[in-house]
């Protein structure tokens, strides 16, 4: 199959496209910025490019990864993220339906299910638990409400036209260190986060193949991306204010393990992502969890996820890049 994939010149990119091409999908790039897989430069905004991209190139399937992220909140005005995000996303289903696609996939976020008081802590119930029907939406900043008018634009083409449609909320992936979160940091962070937030960028990979191989026989449905939290939804309550010692009935050495890290375990976790109805549908579970940190731990092998500091996104390293001539 011949599937546009925006955003592949990304770090979510660099890894699916590889990962369609050895399935035998051929592959054709577009992103604003140069990259190993990325064939076309420009961007989604551009009603008229993207319609001469998929014209031009045969394009079978759309895969709609690329976008403004919230570390890009303050670098861009709110606009950009409107005609990137919402409208981009628009303009790329409207050509893949009249390009006569019978399937679309979004890259979608948890971000916009993290309303203010989700922000700010557990509930009275204890720990959100976060799955597809959580509700109401109601996304704190410009990335999370453009995402959802876009989520919301591809469900009404799909009403409309029959297209097939994915919506792939992904939890964090990204390699570099939070920007808002100081203590614990780094791996400690990373490593916590797939408790109940957090996959590998292979497994979102794999999620994306998995929803293209399937999309046409689900019609519309949406499907939050996470490593599975080994807790269960009675466990909420005890999350929220002893998260430690509901580690220690699932893994009674996790906390020696991440003593002898000089790590520390999350003392209150405050939302699970349940990603149980993408292996429903889907037939994807993501392959690293929280259980294949502490065997690496164990046997002093090298940790199952990407953690670089150093990492900057291509578009800002070409900003960074023009400014420096």
């Amino acid at each position: 199959m011949r599937v546009l994939l925006t955003g592949s010149s990304g770090w979510l990119g660099r890894y699916l496209a590889p990962l369609l091409i050895e399935t035998g999908h051929e592959v054709v790039g577009l992103d604003v910025v140069p990259g190993a897989h990325t064939q076309l430069l420009g961007t989604v905004a551009d009603r008229a490019f993207v319609h001469r991209a998929m014209g031009d190139n045969g394009i079978e399937a759309v895969i709609h990864a690329g976008a403004l992220h919230k570390p890009d909140i303050v670098r861009y005005p709110r606009q950009a993220f409107i005609d990137v995000n919402t409208s981009g996303t628009l303009n790329l289903i409207e050509a893949a339906v009249a390009a006569g696609n019978d399937r679309f996939l979004f890259t979608s976020t948890t971000s916009l299910m993290v309303r203010d008081d989700v922000r700010a802590g557990a509930s009275d119930a204890g720990a959100w638990w976060m799955d597809e029907d959580f509700g109401p939406l109601a996304p704190r900043n410009i990335y999370g409400i453009t995402k959802l008018a876009a989520e919301q634009a591809c469900r009404l083409v799909h009403r409309e036209h029959g297209i097939s449609i994915a919506i792939l909320r992904t939890g964090r992936f990204f390699p570099e260190d939070d920007d808002t979160h100081a203590v614990p940091s780094g791996e400690n962070l990373k490593a916590n986060e797939l408790l109940n937030r957090r996959l590998t960028v292979e497994d979102a990979a794999a999620a994306h193949l998995a929803a293209l191989e399937r999309t046409p026989e689900i019609g519309c449905d949406t499907f939050v991306l996470s490593a599975p939290p080994p807790f269960a939804r009675e466990e909420a309550a005890e999350l929220a204010c002893n998260a430690r010692a509901v580690i220690a009935r699932h893994f009674p050495d996790a906390a020696d393990l991440y003593a002898a890290r000089g790590w520390v375990l999350p003392e209150a976790i405050d939302r699970v992502y349940d990603p149980s109805r993408a292996e429903r549908r889907l037939g994807w579970r993501a392959r690293t969890d929280f259980a294949a940190v502490l065997a690496a731990l164990r046997d002093g092998s090298e940790l199952p996820f990407a953690h670089d500091p150093d990492y900057t996104s291509p578009i800002v390293a070409q900003e960074r890049e023009s400014c420096m001539c």
